[in-house]
């Protein structure tokens, strides 16, 4: 077997070995990619509401279109069907059989579960108070659920625990659904079995939900509908669209441009083995040091195919006319001092705390290291004596020419660098975007939708939690307990409109047993109960039912977990009481206070102080998660940057050199920031990422020029070698820009023209003795 076909074999087993890791690989493109590795307690919390929260589960829809009628006719057939699906746990639109189940597990467990039982709910005055409010509620709206019940629950039990079923906060009601403030849509509110981390069983239960209402809905109905799920849904789908098309788009437009140089379709195939190789290589290091490869890598992974394509075309375009032989003495040195830098600069970013940021890190540099390495070891061995391209000469003096013009601009270019870098300093305190909702993939349309539904329905965002642990459930639950009553003061007191808490319908068996001993026996309670309505308007006798209720309940058995399978406060409880490894955890939602105001951190923490409770401001973690991003990504690039210097100044041995190299790379970076924050972008770290990139590919082209003045001249195959590159470099990262997902926004309009720049600079601060 041939030298060459012996080298093609080990690259072609490597590849499918490489393959068959990928086609076993794991893809996502959940919000795991901007969660830390190593979570404090509160960003712990975090977690696991984006994963696991009712929150995360809930997806509110509107009908919209025709009249009122014919919405709610169309919200109870769509309720109707939904609630059939095992997609969904809970199904609500207002009417009194969407909450038939739970409001008789309710109704049979009233005593074990309101916490309004007591001894003094059973006095003659507390009795008389109960029952005079029972009988307010039969002449308003409510009295629909009142009225059923009065003799056998006339304290108003089970409506205070249905009203609690929705947090407290009820929509509208049109026609018997619930309807929004001013009536225009019918609306719904739904729970789904999957949990919110489930991209695929919330693609499931919206697409449930879209063919139902197809069904369902007749001529002029429209369907809105959003939640965390649909984001995760479209933001997933957003992303592999556009990892796809733009990839596409890059690999063709680098192909033809390639095509147009080579005019030879073989060299074009064996240019892209080391990009193919790099790209399977990346895959594989992350899939293998990960186990789960973020869909946002892989778009970053693609714009890598300019510069895993510069080797070959140094290759190609040198060794024409010198051979391998001389191209490997005489330019593979400054490649691989340029592969070097690539990777002290790509390699900074897998020392992050960040999944997102560290996969990044790491496909980069696999991908580099593995592209040079096949264009050094491989590339020859297949290509041959076909490696010669056409003549460069023509190309060659023209670039020369243009370098010589560019050279007259030092001086007014030293001037805008100097310009660029007061601009950037009197800008320091702005400009970083402070938020992490910068990265996010949702339109401002989608924002207000959602707003405007939430506001309607009354759902919760949880922004504010209270959490509290315990060694079991028992004890989380007391714990509950005990929060729930600081909480009720901040209620009473305005500071916060209510809270939901898993123990309103899972007690501690605490509880339960305190408010089983508070009902009286029927020689006790008759009594009573005649005094209390000696003057209602409800006599004594008919409720002997009450009676017999309340008998009944004092033999009850403690309701347990199991007791609420089958039914919404499953859910409701399961999502706020979460098993740890050794604790239970216990989180209780805030609403804030009527009329819009926001809710007091600084009083909330105030009256938990001394308690074993948390307060959480979930935006507040969201922004200190950002906070350490951007910090961390400053501390990364810093470090890679001066990893990169190092490299340089140990290699150049010259401090003339080291200069001439970086000043080019200083002046593009400061650029770029001082042109993107103009133009009104919106900076954040992913740009920062970026600015590290310029550095990296940049000093290619500074190391090249280094290298032209050493050899006493710019030969024309350099540099047409570099302008090719810098294109095929430019293409790759600059078509990210066109994305609509802000991550991979920000790398392409960084990189694209922090690219160009680099080559440009480079040649205007290229010493004298490179432009002859």
């Amino acid at each position: 077997m041939s030298r060459r076909a012996r080298a093609f074999l080990l690259w072609a087993l490597a590849m499918l070995a490489g393959a068959a890791i990928v086609w076993n690989s794991r893809f996502t493109a959940d919000m795991s990619f901007f969660l830390p590795s190593t979570p404090s307690a509160e960003q712990q919390v975090l977690i696991d509401q984006l994963k696991e929260g009712v929150v995360s589960r809930l997806l509110m829809v509107g009908i919209e279109g025709g009249d009122g009628a014919q919405r709610a006719a169309a919200s109870r057939t769509l309720r109707e069907r939904l609630a059939a699906r095992p997609d969904f746990v809970s199904v609500q639109n207002g009417e009194a059989g969407s909450i038939a189940a739970e409001r008789d597990l309710l109704f049979a467990r009233r005593y074990l579960l309101s916490p309004a039982v007591g001894p003094q709910r059973f006095t003659v005055d507390g009795l008389r108070d109960a029952i005079s409010g029972s009988i307010d509620l039969l002449a308003s709206p409510a009295g629909m659920l009142v009225k059923p019940f009065l003799t056998r629950d006339p304290t108003g039990e089970l409506y205070e625990l249905v009203s609690n079923l929705n947090g407290g906060a009820q929509p509208a009601m049109r026609d018997g659904v619930w309807a929004s403030r001013d009536g225009s849509r019918a609306l719904l509110l739904l729970q789904t079995r999957a949990l919110g981390s489930d991209t695929d069983g919330q693609e499931a239960a919206i697409a449930a939900i879209r063919a139902d209402f197809a069904a369902a809905a007749g001529d002029g109905l429209r369907l809105v509908l959003s939640g965390p799920g649909r984001f995760a849904v479209e933001a997933r789908a957003t992303i592999k669209d556009e990892v796809s098309r733009l990839s596409m788009i890059g690999t063709l437009a680098i192909v033809a441009v390639l095509l147009v140089v080579y005019r030879s379709p073989r060299l074009v195939g064996l240019g892209l083995l080391p990009v193919a190789s790099g790209a399977l290589a990346g895959v594989v290091a992350v899939s293998l040091a990960f186990g789960t490869v973020f869909g946002i890598t892989v778009g970053f992974g693609s714009a890598l195919i300019g510069e895993a394509v510069d080797y070959s075309i140094y290759y190609f375009v040198q060794s024409g006319r010198l051979g391998v032989d001389a191209w490997r003495e005489r330019f593979w040195p400054t490649i691989r001092l340029g592969v070097a830098t690539s990777l002290c600069g790509f390699g900074a970013l897998m020392l992050s705390g960040f999944p997102g940021l560290a996969q990044l890190g790491l496909y980069a540099l696999s991908g580099v290291l593995t592209a040079a390495l096949v264009t050094r070891w491989l590339l020859p061995q297949l290509a041959g004596d076909a490696a010669a391209t056409r003549d460069p000469g023509p190309a060659g003096r023209r670039l020369r020419a243009a370098f010589a013009a560019l050279r007259r601009l030092r001086w007014p270019l030293l001037a805008l660098a100097v310009a660029a870098f007061a601009y950037l300093g009197q800008q320091r305190d702005r400009l970083w975007h402070p938020d992490l909702s910068v990265l996010s993939t949702v339109s401002a349309e989608a924002a207000a939708v959602d707003g405007a539904l939430r506001a309607d329905l009354g759902a919760p965002d949880a922004r504010y939690l209270v959490v509290v642990a315990g060694a079991d459930r028992e004890a989380a639950l007391q714990a509950a307990e005990r929060a729930g009553q600081r909480l009720d003061r901040l209620v009473a007191d305005g500071l916060i409109g209510g809270y939901d808490t898993p123990a309103r319908f899972l007690p501690s068996r605490a509880a339960q047993a305190a408010r089983l001993a508070s009902l009286p026996a029927p020689d006790e309670l008759r009594p009573r109960l005649r005094a209390a309505l000696a003057d209602l308007p409800l006599a004594a006798d008919k409720l002997e039912p009450f009676v017999d209720a309340v008998d009944a309940a004092r033999r009850q058995a403690p309701i347990e977990r199991a007791d609420l399978d089958g039914s919404a406060l499953a859910l409701a409880v399961d999502s706020l009481l979460l098993p740890r490894a050794d604790t239970w955890s216990v989180l209780l939602p805030l609403r804030p206070p009527a009329g819009g105001a926001d809710v007091d951190p600084a009083a909330l923490r105030a009256a938990l102080a001394g308690s074993d409770a948390l307060f959480i401001d979930m935006k507040g973690e969201f922004d200190t998660l950002y906070a350490d991003y951007l910090g961390e990504a400053v501390a990364l690039s810093g470090a890679g940057l001066l990893a990169i210097v190092l490299l340089l100044a140990v290699t150049l041995r010259s401090p003339r050199r080291l200069a001439a190299v970086l000043l080019p790379l200083v002046v593009a970076v400061a650029l770029v920031v001082a042109g993107l924050h103009l133009a009104g972008e919106r900076l954040h770290l992913l740009h920062l990422v970026g600015l590290l990139l310029i550095v990296a590919v940049g000093s290619n082209y500074a190391l090249f020029f280094d290298h032209l003045e050493q050899a006493g001249g710019a030969d024309d195959e350099t540099l047409v070698a570099m302008g090719l590159a810098n294109l095929t470099t430019t293409i790759g990262f600059g078509t990210l820009g066109l994305s609509s997902v802000p991550v991979l926004h920000a790398v392409g309009v960084t990189v694209g023209p922090g690219a160009v720049l680099a080559l440009l600079l480079s040649a205007v601060f290229v010493p004298r003795g490179t432009a002859r």
